[in-house]
């Protein structure tokens, strides 16, 4: 059986299909149907850091498409490495 984080139990997806947050490459209909329900959610930071943390490579998590996951982490690696203290 999976553990499944508690914070999914207050998740706006509840009852959702799951194809939505899969949509097919270009199809803008569904994308935007995940998104606004991702907008409403009250746990969609904690469904993002999940998916960050987790490597999730496809759908709509947090409200946030794969690209912009790979974004979000690419930023995420620049400003630490940027904050890395160079002296000794």
């Amino acid at each position: 059986r999976i553990q499944r984080p508690a914070w999914q139990k207050q998740k706006a997806c509840l009852g959702e299909p799951t194809t939505t947050f899969y949509p097919a490459p270009g199809d803008t209909h569904l994308l935007r149907r995940a998104k606004s329900i991702c907008a409403e959610c009250a746990v969609r930071r904690e469904c993002l850091e999940y998916a960050l943390d987790n490597g999730e490579r496809f759908g709509i998590w947090g409200g946030k498409s794969a690209r912009e996951r790979m974004l979000i982490l690419r930023a995420q690696r620049i400003l630490s490495r940027d904050n890395t203290d160079y002296t000794e």
